[in-house]
């Protein structure tokens, strides 16, 4: 394990997407969502996916200096498509369009399909909420990333499915929510492989559908799956994820027999809400305060412990990585740098 400041990390993460092709734009998009998810404890999301998202770009499985292209363009409800293109740009686009459509229409839907992976969900809310609005958004895979058990279930049928949600929150960072419905990230496990580490409790079965600590056996033949949080509740959650991202953006729903199971394609459908078009901004923003201070003044369970209100923890993860740098597992770094030197990118020493 090393730390490596932030902005090494960037600038290192800017220079193998530039030497793999992408538009000056597009590495500094890719780079900043992924060390920024770094930075804010989502290690299953941060660099451990360069060398990931370098080899779907030599394979042709996800297309770089691509852009959001308008399908379906009918006033507050749009729908986007991706061409494969990194998620990360693809998003951000998105959510331009979103902001700008909730802005004259009060609400907008804005639906994603055909997508490179889009990342660190909780990215789309935060974006969202320092305009000012508050959103909800909705991510599955079309075939390629299912990982997940339905309840009752023993092997993978249903993606990982991620919710995420955000509010502006006056004098302070959004309030942001991104969770997955799967009770663990599939980039933790592989970190926990890579740290020798074993898995939490009631997480993920092995390929014959027993309950397993080991990461080595969610990649064994045949392969273990993924548990949804919650048994049946998150399995809930995720097969709606799989109707809203997918049934209804175009993108589809997951499955083996898709046409885009061959490569990591994400749908995702976003609804955001302008509070000035409802109740007022003003209004909106101090029932939004006095529900913080109303949540935060309970008394803490443990003596010396917090209430935490969602993303209080990664605000907290932040400013501790910026002063401290940022952890990265020797197998991580290993493939990193390897990619790196095959693209003729120095390493960065320090």
């Amino acid at each position: 394990m090393r730390r490596i400041f932030h902005q090494s990390l960037l600038d290192f993460s800017k220079a193998i997407f530039r030497a793999a092709g992408s538009s000056r734009e597009e590495a500094e998009i890719v780079a900043a969502h992924l060390v920024e998810a770094n930075l804010l404890g989502h290690d299953s999301h941060g660099v451990i996916r360069i060398s990931k998202y370098v080899e779907w770009a030599r394979d042709g499985r996800v297309a770089i200096n691509r852009h959001a292209v308008l399908a379906v363009d009918n006033n507050a409800l749009v729908v986007v498509d991706g061409q494969f293109g990194y998620g990360q740009v693809i998003g951000k686009e998105a959510m331009e369009i979103a902001e700008a459509r909730a802005k004259v229409h009060g609400m907008a839907a804005v639906a994603i399909r055909n997508s490179g992976h889009l990342g660190r969900v909780g990215a789309w809310p935060e974006q969202l909420a320092e305009r000012g609005l508050t959103s909800i958004h909705f991510v599955n895979t079309s075939g390629f990333g299912i990982l997940v058990a339905p309840f009752g279930g023993s092997d993978r049928r249903l993606s990982a499915n991620p919710i995420a949600a955000g509010v502006p929150n006056k004098g302070g960072h959004p309030i942001i929510l991104d969770m997955a419905t799967s009770s663990i990230a599939e980039g933790k496990i592989q970190i926990a492989r890579n740290m020798g580490e074993k898995l939490p409790p009631n997480a993920v079965v092995d390929g014959r559908g027993r309950p397993t600590l080991d990461p080595n056996a969610f990649y064994a033949e045949p392969p273990g799956a993924i548990l949804p949080f919650g048994g049946h509740k998150g399995s809930g959650l995720s097969f709606f994820c799989e109707i809203l991202a997918g049934s209804l953006s175009g993108g589809l729903a997951s499955n083996p027999r898709s046409p885009t199971a061959g490569q990591l394609v994400n749908n995702m459908l976003s609804i955001a809400f302008d509070p000035e078009g409802f109740v007022g901004a003003e209004a909106f923003a101090a029932d939004v305060k006095r529900l913080v201070d109303w949540a935060k003044g309970s008394p803490p369970m443990t003596h010396g412990g917090k209430v935490r209100l969602p993303g209080d923890l990664e605000d907290e993860v932040r400013a501790e990585r910026m002063s401290a740098g940022i952890p990265v597992d020797d197998a991580t770094w290993k493939a990193i740098t390897n990619t790196a030197a095959s693209l003729a990118v120095a390493i960065p020493t320090g």
